[in-house]
């Protein structure tokens, strides 16, 4: 990330989801994710950057080392809270990891482990869906 703010830490996110057992608090949580993610710069939210498949806004950066199979880092946006919070943990899941482990990591799995997959609505799991593939995909076309 080229923002100083640190991204919440994976292993925090699920134990504090772990405690969280009524899902208002779980999207509380998840809303408290996104008031800390840093903001986007404004001209970095272009059309090349916005994720499609997302009812809210959704931008996506990518940033990419060098070799075979380059560590991945990303930057994410969202004018929606519940939506900039799932970007958050989308960041936390794939931001600083090898092109190879971010192809192989399951998120889904990871958000039903947090027992947030079956709160969201359809449409913002279509989202979910399409910012995971969307990494995916940049870690694929780095490891070609």
């Amino acid at each position: 990330m080229t923002d100083a703010t640190p991204l919440t830490p994976l292993a925090e996110i699920l134990e504090n989801c772990a405690y969280l057992e009524d899902w208002q608090d779980r999207m509380s949580y998840v809303i408290e994710l996104g008031k800390s993610l840093p903001e986007m710069a404004e001209e970095k939210r272009t059309a090349d950057n916005k994720v499609r498949g997302c009812a809210s806004q959704v931008w996506l950066v990518t940033h990419a080392g060098d070799g075979a199979d380059p560590v991945l880092t990303f930057e994410g946006e969202s004018d929606a809270h519940i939506v900039r919070g799932l970007v958050a943990i989308v960041l936390s899941i794939f931001s600083g990891k090898h092109a190879s482990e971010i192809a192989a990591t399951d998120a889904l799995d990871l958000f039903a482990r947090m027992g947030l997959i079956e709160f969201l609505t359809a449409q913002r799991a279509n989202g979910l869906r399409s910012m995971v593939k969307r990494i995916q995909d940049e870690a694929a076309a780095r490891l070609s």
